[in-house]
């Protein structure tokens, strides 16, 4: 393991410098690997975007071994922002991480193509940005893999030098079309094609990404809960929004499973498929948000139409996340 960050680092002097872990593939300079924790938006009381909460987000995730953030994604309260919220959400995280190893990836994807490209053309002028995203419109749903591979050729010619991948997450988009010719028609047309963010369950669709993508791109996978079967399958790296919570729990699945301790493995994988069990019975971005206050960083309520929880569910929470070993004990319910 190495450090991710340089002894000159201003934003996080305070961490020690031996607790800073990443996946050895991180340094690699053309591929995503490790985890990439999808951030939530840390919001005031009031409902406004709270950009200064994002240096003590950033100085957690280093801490627990992410190594990098898909900003301004589902978990990200994406089209719940304006599109100046987003934009300064990523002006201020490229800010914060400037000076350690953390990759930033910016999901551009909007409802509307013009707003996808603003939002591509600030990413491409940002310096820390390595990647950027989009997932496809869902009000007017693309039909066909054609129109999906012409809106990410579109959105990429905003951002040409700045790798793109598509985000597939069927469950919020409600598109279910063919992953493979999407990847066909994208890594033929556009030059700076990248590869998948694939938050979609259906692992024979992961298998067939996986053995396409063995030409060249990359398959990020995105279902937190099936996180050892995508590695066992292959996958190199993980987009997921509970790495901001329990980073450490799914490095103990790669290092368990690399060293043939699959019981091990299994085990923990277990345990984080009763995390997202229990967040999701309290609906899943409220009580997400809600445990990363109980790890000392308050990102605030969401924002309607989602909705908060009342003190019965935080109360809960914290002893279902006390139970499983995943929060301190004691911890007070905010």
């Amino acid at each position: 393991m190495t450090n991710l960050l340089t002894e000159t680092t201003p934003i996080f002097r305070a961490v020690p410098r031996t607790t800073l872990k990443r996946h050895p593939d991180m340094n690699s300079k053309h591929k995503l690997t490790g985890l990439i924790a999808a951030p939530h938006t840390p919001m005031t009381q009031s409902g406004e975007v709270n950009l200064d909460r994002i240096e003590q987000q950033a100085e957690l995730l280093a801490n627990e071994g992410v190594a990098g953030v898909f900003i301004g994604g589902t978990t990200g309260e994406c089209h719940s922002l304006s599109v100046d919220e987003r934009l300064r959400l990523a002006e201020r995280w490229s800010e914060v991480i400037d000076g350690s190893s953390l990759k930033l990836v910016v999901h551009v994807g909007c409802q509307s193509l013009v707003d996808s490209r603003e939002l591509a053309k600030q990413a491409a002028n940002l310096e820390k940005v390595v990647a950027i995203g989009s997932m496809a419109p869902s009000f007017f749903k693309p039909p066909r893999a054609t129109e999906v591979a012409a809106w990410i050729a579109d959105v990429a010619s905003f951002a040409p030098d700045c790798p793109f991948y598509y985000y597939d997450i069927p469950s919020m988009t409600g598109l279910q079309l063919p992953m493979v010719e999407i990847l066909q028609r994208s890594k033929d047309s556009i030059p700076s094609f990248a590869g998948l963010k694939l938050s979609n369950p259906d692992m024979p669709v992961l298998v067939e990404c996986l053995a396409f993508a063995e030409g060249g791109l990359d398959v990020l996978f995105g279902c937190d809960e099936a996180f050892l079967f995508g590695y066992a399958a292959g996958v190199k790296g993980a987009v997921g929004s509970s790495y901001n919570i329990a980073a450490p729990l799914y490095l103990k699945i790669m290092d368990s499973f690399d060293h043939g301790d699959h019981r091990s493995a299994r085990q923990a994988q277990t345990t984080s498929v009763a995390m997202v069990r229990l967040l999701a019975s309290h609906g899943y971005l409220p009580a997400s948000k809600y445990v990363m206050t109980l790890k000392g960083v308050d990102c605030g309520p969401v924002r309607l139409p989602l909705r908060n929880l009342d003190e019965s569910a935080k109360r809960a929470i914290a002893e279902g996340m006390e139970k499983l070993g995943l929060i301190k004990s004691g911890v007070a319910v905010h």
